[in-house]
């Protein structure tokens, strides 16, 4: 017992102590990085009202996606959606590559890359994600608890949601 208490002990000192973890500043980005993030953000509000598919490369803008739930088809044809549109990760991949960042295709990818972030720390042009490791879907936070999301039935900006929110928010441009 009484090396339990120590331990908590110890490690509750060296958390204060340790310069960067316990009682550390808000992180500033650095200005010179503030124009892409702020390019990053117009470039997703800009396609507010888009319609959800699913699938495609959406490097260039919305795209015929895939069609998710079609039976297997019984003749070749093309498998793409009628619907020209973003999924929740296309947006994300399109609003990053108008600043020069390639982004992986998938949101469970996308949550790998970058630096993770509390959300107390969050700031505008951070990623937010959805379900284990981020698989389930991901948006962008553009500040004053507010989100854009490739969502059914289309791009929109809402509330941020917590709930099946990942512990971590992800930057990508620090």
């Amino acid at each position: 017992m009484m090396r339990r208490s120590y331990a908590l002990v110890m490690s509750l000192a060296l958390l204060l102590a340790t310069p960067g973890i316990g009682l550390a500043a808000p992180f500033e980005r650095p200005a010179g990085n503030q124009k892409y993030v702020e390019y990053v953000i117009a470039r997703a509000l800009s396609q507010r009202g888009v319609p959800f598919t699913y699938g495609g490369d959406a490097v260039k803008g919305p795209n015929r996606g895939i069609a998710p739930t079609a039976p297997a088809p019984t003749t070749v044809s093309d498998p793409a959606s009628n619907v020209v549109g973003f999924d929740a990760s296309g947006l994300i991949v399109y609003a990053f590559a108008g600043a020069g960042v390639k982004m992986p295709r998938s949101s469970g990818e996308q949550y790998k890359v970058g630096e993770k972030v509390a959300p107390a720390q969050a700031l505008p042009g951070d990623l937010i994600f959805y379900g284990p490791e981020g698989t389930e879907s991901v948006a962008l936070f553009i500040g004053n608890g507010q989100m854009v999301q490739g969502t059914e039935p289309v791009v929109t900006v809402s509330p941020v949601r917590t709930e099946g929110m990942t512990p971590y928010f992800v930057r990508i441009i620090a």
